[in-house]
Order: structure tokens, then C-alpha cells, then sequence
């Protein structure tokens, strides 16, 4: 393979040769120099850099089109070279929705790194909205989402079962409450992911399936971080409808509790998400094996 396109690319989807230099682990001086002899070959110019921005040119958006297709093939090449020879080896691009990131993936991540330690696997994190979109750019092969929106263009199949579940600060004037009906959930004051996560889209289709809309609810404040959630419960009086994976810790530890809502079950399903058309033995290989030890589902911990 040509390194020359593999740093052009690193450098149109980072539109930056100091964060290419650094997922390459190369010299920013070395990806200058890939570019420029890059644009030798071509006769043109492919990034425009000024005011200190990096743009692609008309030429360079052309060049992006064909070259993340090339390495897509050169990596799927590569790897089932490497099956028919009995090296099991090569690249696995990972991205996953923040959740199933931070609280799901790394122990099938361990279990798989010793089980295939030639494969080099990455892992890119964000909502499920990001990692839709970097589908859709070729920076990713496979990825681990928990909304249920579906896009054009990108094959989905399901993993695991969660469930989000209302928690609140042990100490908190709600923690005495066994059950709350969903007329007294919208008075609560609430604490929601950010737009764009699984997380709140899941809580606005439960929602408004039993007619309530997210406008409803007391919301006091929006955050990226189920952690800064979970650290903000632990200081102020509210509730939070989080992931039952992310707060299982809390919930041994008795320093969040959870509250049932009577009339709602707010379950969901995390899913694997490929681009159609686009076939990956790496991609599969890692479904199979993520499917086959995924952990039991977690049961929700009670008041005593």
C-alpha cells in the first residue's frame, strides 16, 4: 500500500497535519513531505492551508472519494491474505456510542486483544449520531450504537438488551421513593444526555409512545458525560434516566438508587452498524466473536 494516501487520508479526515502525524506516530515534517510528493504525482494541490485551516481542494475531495476506497480493499485484502495462511492479522477500526464504549466494550476488548494480539485494534468514541457519521467517512469499519434510529446505507444488527433505569442520589430527597407514576416523573427535576445520544433518543421514543413529550419534563440540565451525570446526582437533588450498565457500581455501592416508573419500561438494544456494501472479514469476525461472549444481562439492583 501506498503511505503516501494513507497520511493524505489521515490528513483530509483530521483536516490537520499535526493530529495525522500523531495517528500515524510519524514526524509532522514526514507528512508534509508524503503530501507534497502526493501532489507531484497528481500535478495538483489537494489541501488548501491557510489562516492555519486545512481544506481539501475540489481535487483533493475527488482524490478522498477513490483512496478511502482502495484502503477499505486493501485492508479487507489483507486480512483474509492473512486467514488463508493462518496469521490471523491486521487493522480493526472500532467506534461505539459513548455507553456501550465506556461500560460494555472494553472487557469483550480485553478478551478479544489476547485472543488475536497480531490484530491492531483502534477505537473511536461519541454519541451515536458521531459514529453514524463516521461510518458514513470510512474512519471506521464497524460500530457499537444504542440509538434506534435508522439511516440509508447502513446495515444494523443487534447485539445485547439494556436498559435505562431512574437513579438518584442515595441522600437525595427522592431516594425513599419505591415507585413513581409517569404524571410524577415530569415533575422531577432531571438531568439528560446531550442531543444526539442513544440515550435521550431512546428516552423520547419510550416517551412519547405513552403520549408524553420531552418538552415536558423538568430539565435542568444536559450533559455529554454519563460520569459528570452520575457525579452531579451525588451533589444536588434530581433524577437521571441512565444505562443500568453504566451505574451497576453505584448501585452495589448504595450511592445512587433507583426509583421504578410504574407505567414505562425504558429497555433497549444495542447494535452493531456497517456500511452496506461495503463487506469487511475483520468487521465480521469481531460481531462473531463479541456476540458469542457477550456479558448476561445485568438485572437492575433493588432498595433492600
Amino acid at each position: 500500500m501506498d503511505f503516501r494516501l494513507k497520511t493524505f487520508v489521515s490528513v483530509a479526515r483530521h483536516r490537520s497535519f499535526t493530529r495525522a502525524a500523531n495517528e500515524l506516530f510519524i514526524t509532522q515534517p514526514a507528512v508534509t513531505r508524503h503530501i507534497k510528493e502526493l501532489e507531484a504525482q497528481v500535478g495538483t494541490t489537494l489541501f488548501d492551508r491557510r489562516g492555519g485551516t486545512v481544506t481539501l481542494t475540489k481535487a483533493g475531495e475527488a482524490l478522498l472519494f477513490h483512496a478511502e476506497k482502495i484502503l477499505d480493499s486493501y485492508r479487507r485484502m489483507q486480512f483474509e491474505m492473512n486467514l488463508l495462511t493462518g496469521n490471523f492479522s491486521g487493522e480493526l477500526r472500532l467506534g461505539a456510542s459513548s455507553t456501550i464504549a465506556q461500560y460494555v466494550l472494553p472487557p469483550c476488548l480485553a478478551r478479544f486483544t489476547t485472543r488475536y494480539p497480531e490484530i491492531r485494534t483502534t477505537l473511536e468514541t461519541g454519541n451515536s449520531r458521531q459514529m453514524t457519521q463516521a461510518l458514513f467517512s470510512r474512519s471506521i469499519d464497524l460500530a457499537l450504537v444504542e440509538g434506534e434510529t435508522r439511516h440509508n446505507g447502513i446495515h444494523y444488527e443487534p447485539w445485547m438488551r439494556d436498559e435505562l433505569v431512574l437513579v438518584t442520589g442515595s441522600h437525595s430527597a427522592y431516594a425513599t421513593r419505591e415507585s413513581i407514576t409517569l404524571s410524577e416523573l415530569t415533575a422531577l427535576p432531571m438531568v439528560l444526555r446531550e442531543s444526539g445520544s442513544g440515550t435521550l433518543e431512546v428516552v423520547e421514543r419510550r416517551l412519547a409512545e405513552h403520549h408524553v413529550k420531552l418538552s415536558a419534563l423538568n430539565v435542568i440540565l444536559q450533559m455529554g458525560s454519563t460520569e459528570g451525570i452520575k457525579s452531579f446526582l451525588a451533589e444536588y437533588d434530581c433524577v437521571a434516566l441512565l444505562s443500568v450498565q453504566s451505574v451497576t457500581r453505584e448501585l452495589m455501592s448504595d450511592t445512587l438508587t433507583v426509583i421504578d416508573i410504574e407505567e414505562v419500561s425504558f429497555e433497549r438494544e444495542f447494535s452493531f452498524a456497517t456500511l452496506q456494501g461495503v463487506p469487511s472479514a475483520m468487521a465480521d469476525s469481531f460481531k462473531q466473536f463479541a456476540a458469542a461472549t457477550q456479558p448476561s444481562p445485568r438485572k437492575t439492583a433493588r432498595k433492600a
